[in-house]
């Protein structure tokens, strides 16, 4: 199967939207990132222009190439924009009603009855957000990993309505234009990464949160006992803590497990701010600069 997206919009340009942009960008499409205002825009733009000047300092890209990449990008702060894309993808926060009113403006704006809209949401599901356009066969989810130009796989989650043709040209998108490893998952809270990561990072949360073990401790066990690239708290922490506990939150309500319920420590350093490396300090403490 040929690919027939050329052309990708992007509505969210935090950590997740400007990932996903600067691989599209990087792969030669023509994208469109759209945030809430001027302001974020511009510093979505700044997003991607200092991770491509990363790479390519690092020999991992072309300095050419990442300034073709970034000549590809367009920033803009009006959905309208987005009306002839061939793919849009959701971004936007972990908020049910955010994501179902995002949708419900790309169904009216977008104009090609065959494009595709995708959401990367973590847990939320996809059904819903389908079922707030009138296209619900041609959205899925699309579930890229952070940090974007770096992790391999996608999850590609079908609801009960996404037609097997819709299925397969994300794929194709996602394999042969993007260079990623896809994985299908069904439309259940966490779908296949999240379902059994999650409930791992909450039994780490609960062991420092009872005195067992420091979070350190904790981390060194995993990273030197069972050869994990990075200790559960440590990822936790470059999740997001607000992330984490937002996902738990959606596979408890789906499931009514007591291992995917967030523990208390986890809810109070949210409500503080202590969001892990975004914020400067989690688990851990980190030099923001």
């Amino acid at each position: 199967m040929t690919n027939s997206i050329q052309r990708v919009g992007v509505v969210g340009g935090g950590q997740m939207g400007a990932g996903i942009a600067e691989v599209c960008a990087r792969a030669g499409l023509d994208t469109v990132v759209c945030e809430a205002d001027a302001a974020t825009a511009r510093r979505a733009r700044d997003r991607v222009a200092t991770s491509l000047e990363r790479a390519a300092e690092r020999g991992k890209l072309d300095r050419l190439a990442a300034e073709n990449a970034l000549a590809r990008l367009v920033f803009t702060s009006s959905l309208d924009d987005l009306a002839d894309q061939h793919l849009v993808v959701e971004a936007a926060t972990e908020n049910a009603d955010v994501k179902t009113e995002i949708f419900t403006a790309l169904d009216k704006i977008v104009e090609d009855p065959a494009a595709i809209l995708a959401t990367n949401t973590s847990s939320l599901p996809v059904m819903r957000l389908g079922m707030a356009t009138h296209r619900a066969d041609r959205v899925l989810g699309l579930h890229f990993f952070n940090p974007v130009p770096v992790m391999p796989l996608v999850e590609i989650v079908t609801s009960l309505h996404t037609t097997a043709e819709t299925a397969a040209a994300a794929e194709v998108f996602a394999r042969d234009t993007l260079g990623k490893t896809v994985i299908r998952s069904k439309d259940r809270a966490g779908f296949v990464v999240n379902a059994l990561l999650i409930p791992y990072l909450l039994a780490a949360v609960r062991m420092a949160e009872s005195g067992f073990a420091t979070p350190s401790d904790v981390d060194a066990g995993m990273e030197l006992g069972c050869a994990h690239p990075m200790g559960p708290l440590k990822l936790a922490d470059l999740i997001g803590l607000d992330t984490v506990a937002s996902i738990a939150k959606s596979l408890y309500e789906e499931f009514k497990e007591p291992l995917y319920a967030p523990p208390p420590l986890l809810q109070r350093m949210v409500e503080a701010g202590l969001l892990g490396r975004k914020a400067g300090r989690g688990f851990h403490t980190y030099d923001r600069g």
